[in-house]
């Protein structure tokens, strides 16, 4: 069982998702955060003459870490839960792993940090569409709720 795993059984209210899915995708985020900054450091480690080919991989990386960091953060927070915001930041989410992952496919056969990335990037890029559908609003139409499970209702 993973801290992440630990963490969501440990909260103190009703998470209406998978522990288990929910965890696997934050795990599967960060993991490809991970990579995805790694691979960046790894591009910029390339000979001078292949930077230029590298520059859209290079921004790809940055982006796609910044985005599966702040997935992660978003999904690991249920207080005041706003299934629109979770869903808007996971599909973002979905858009830079496959950005990312096609980035670095293109250049996986030249460069083993990208063929890894791109690897990462598509597991993350599954694990999140698997979990895309889990986070539709239950019934509600309007405004997101502010409250959370420790306040009550007057």
């Amino acid at each position: 069982m993973t801290y992440t795993e630990k963490m969501l059984d440990a909260y103190p209210a009703q998470i209406n998702l998978d522990h288990r899915q929910l965890a696997a995708v934050i795990d599967a985020l960060e993991a490809c955060a991970q990579a995805c900054t790694a691979c960046a450091d790894a591009c910029l480690s390339e000979p001078a003459d292949r930077l230029p080919m590298l520059s859209r991989c290079i921004r790809d990386n940055l982006d796609c870490a910044a985005i599966c960091s702040t997935t992660a953060a978003v999904l690991s927070r249920h207080t005041g839960y706003d299934a629109n915001l979770s869903r808007a930041q996971v599909q973002a989410a979905i858009q830079a792993t496959k950005s990312c992952g096609d980035s670095c496919a293109e250049h996986g056969s030249r460069h083993e940090h990208c063929r890894i990335c791109a690897e990462a990037c598509r597991e993350t890029e599954q694990a999140l569409n698997a979990l895309l559908p889990q986070l539709q609003p239950t019934g509600a139409t309007g405004p997101p709720s502010k409250s959370s499970p420790q306040q009550q209702s007057r």
